[in-house]
C-alpha cells in the first residue's frame, strides 16, 4: 500500500501505526518521527520565508481574500507515486493542504486514490481519526490499541488533578488568537480552566482589551506550527503593547512557551503528551518561579517537574 500525507499529524498516525514503509509522500512540515523528513515531499507551502508572525497573519489574510490556497502540491511526484491512500484534512485551509488543493491532479489517475479527510474538532474527533485510518489502512488492531492507551493516560490525568488555574491560550501572538477545536478541552482535561477558548470552535482573533479583562493565571503561548525554542524566540521578539505587562500572569513570571508543533496544534497521538505536560504544569504553579526582565518564566514545565 502506497500512502501519502497532506498533514503533519496524518504522518505521525501513520507512523504510531506502524504504517512508515507504507509512507511515501509527506509535506514539508512532516518533522516527526525522524524517519519522516526521509520521505519525499509533495506538498509545499507558497508563503515566504523568514517573516514575522504578524507578516505571516498579513499574507496569509491576503491569500484568502483572493480565494487562494496557501498551498502547492507536486503533481509530477504525485502522478509518480500513484497513492492508493492520500490523507488530508477538511478543518483549516490555514494549517495544511485540503481535499480542495487536489484539484486536476486526481482526474490524471487511472485508479483515483482513497481520500481520507480528517476533521478534527474535539480530542474525541482525534482519537476516532487514528482508528479511521487504522481501519482504512489495513491497521485496525493497532489504532484500537494506540486510542486505549490514550485514554488510559487522559483516565489517570483526570484522578490527578486539584489546583484550577484560569488559562489564557495563545495559538499566534501578533496578532493575538486565542487556542479553539480541541485545545480548550485538552486544558480542561489537565485541570485548568480556559477563559477565551471555545470548545469545539475555531481559533480567533481577540483584541487586548478582552484578554485584560480575561486576567488569566496562567499564558500559554503556542503559536501554530512553531516548535518550542522557536516559542520561546518569538515571546522575547515580539512587540506586546502595554497592556502585557498589566496581566497578572505575565506580573508573576506564569508565562510558558509550550511546543506547540508536537502537543498542540497537530491532532494526532502526543496531544495526550500535552495534556500530561499542562497536568504537570499547573500542579507546579505554588512553586517560586524565576523571572526574566521580560517576565516571562525562565523555566519550562519539564524543569518544574523535576523540582516536584
Amino acid at each position: 500500500m502506497k500512502i501519502c500525507s497532506f498533514l503533519p499529524s496524518g504522518t505521525e498516525i501513520l507512523f504510531a501505526l506502524g504504517l512508515g514503509e507504507s509512507v511515501c509522500g509527506v509535506t514539508f512540515e512532516c518533522d516527526y518521527p525522524e524517519e519522516a523528513q526521509s520521505k519525499p515531499v509533495v506538498v509545499y507551502s507558497k508563503l515566504r520565508h523568514g517573516l514575522t508572525e504578524n507578516e505571516i497573519d498579513r499574507e496569509v489574510k491576503q491569500f484568502s481574500a483572493r480565494k487562494e490556497s496557501l498551498y502547492r502540491l507536486d503533481e509530477e511526484k504525485l502522478r509518480g507515486i500513484r497513492p492508493d491512500v492520500i490523507v488530508t484534512q477538511d478543518l483549516c485551509h490555514v494549517c495544511a493542504a485540503s481535499p480542495n488543493d487536489l484539484g486536476a491532479v486526481l482526474s490524471s489517475f487511472a485508479r483515483p486514490p482513497e481520500i481520507l479527510a480528517l476533521t478534527p474538532r474535539a480530542v474525541a474527533d482525534v482519537l476516532s481519526d487514528i482508528q479511521t485510518v487504522g481501519d482504512a489502512c489495513e491497521r485496525s488492531y493497532e489504532a484500537r490499541q494506540l486510542v486505549s492507551s490514550i485514554k488510559g493516560r487522559i483516565v489517570r490525568i483526570e484522578r490527578n488533578r486539584s489546583y484550577r488555574p484560569r488559562v489564557l491560550c495563545l495559538e499566534w501572538l501578533d496578532p493575538p488568537f486565542v487556542g479553539g477545536h480541541w485545545v480548550p478541552e485538552m486544558i480542561e482535561l489537565a485541570g485548568g480552566v480556559d477563559v477565551l477558548g471555545r470548545a469545539g470552535e475555531p481559533g480567533y482573533e481577540v483584541d487586548w482589551k478582552t484578554i485584560v479583562s480575561s486576567d488569566p493565571d496562567v499564558i500559554l503561548a503556542m503559536p501554530c506550527g512553531y516548535h518550542r525554542q522557536d516559542v520561546e524566540k518569538e515571546l522575547g521578539s515580539v512587540s506586546f503593547p502595554p497592556e502585557w505587562r498589566s496581566l497578572r500572569a505575565v506580573r508573576n513570571g506564569n508565562v510558558f512557551a509550550m511546543d506547540a508543533s508536537s502537543h498542540f496544534s497537530r491532532p494526532a497521538p502526543r496531544i495526550i503528551d500535552g495534556i500530561e505536560e499542562m497536568n504537570q504544569l499547573f500542579r507546579s504553579l505554588k512553586l517560586p518561579l524565576k523571572k526574566s526582565a521580560s517576565g516571562i518564566a525562565l523555566e519550562s514545565s519539564a524543569q518544574l517537574r523535576e523540582r516536584r
